[in-house]
């Protein structure tokens, strides 16, 4: 016990460890992020992150097409995106669906998808087992995964809604730190949205 308790006051110690999980109830920075299979996507496509064990950095943004929030950021997510859509860019950006109102369901998403030229994958999580596996709350909200998949950023793309007064960019930050191996200075902020429309659990002895 107190070997273990020593460990952890030196990884607490160490440059760069941070305290992860305070605005995620589900993951902390350092999990090993879950894997999505066969999602089916804009392309008519089924997507798994395996699909991507090429890529050095994967980007996860849970977003939809029916916050106004979701769709003020579109604009900077495909600016974001657009350098790695090359099919050799070490890095993947992936955006997942996971509401089920008639304005975010797949033929919906194919219509904006089209209209808005997307140069990322855009997937629906029609279960909502994604989103809830990585405690997606809001839309838009973002998450960096390393080469080993490890999450080592979680929250929103930069400081501000507007982006006229956006000043640090969390998410380039991290995808340039994972680049390099290491973890960016900022590890996790708040989201900010509108909130992923599950649907409740009932359980089966209800």
């Amino acid at each position: 016990m107190l070997r273990t308790l020593f460990a952890l006051a030196v990884a607490l110690a160490l440059p760069g460890f941070a305290l992860a999980g305070k605005f995620n109830e589900v993951l902390s920075v350092g999990d090993v992020a879950p894997a999505w299979e066969n999602l089916p996507g804009v392309d008519d496509g089924e997507h798994s992150l395996a699909d991507l064990a090429d890529k050095d950095v994967v980007v996860v943004v849970f977003t939809c097409n029916s916050c106004p929030v979701a769709v003020e950021y579109e604009d900077r997510l495909i600016a974001f995106a657009q350098p790695y859509a090359a099919p050799d860019s070490r890095v993947a950006v992936v955006a997942i669906n996971c509401n089920k109102v008639q304005d975010d369901l797949l033929p919906a998403m194919k219509e904006r998808a089209e209209a808005k030229q997307f140069p990322f994958a855009y997937l629906s999580d029609e279960s909502q087992q994604i989103g809830r596996d990585f405690g997606a709350v809001y839309t838009p909200e973002f998450f960096v995964l390393n080469r080993d998949r490890q999450v080592v950023y979680m929250g929103a793309m930069d400081d501000d809604g507007d982006p006229a007064k956006a000043t640090v960019n969390y998410l380039a930050a991290a995808v340039t730190a994972a680049l390099e191996g290491s973890l960016p200075e900022t590890t996790e902020t708040r989201a900010r949205g509108c909130r992923v429309r599950y649907k409740r659990i009932v359980e089966e002895d209800e």
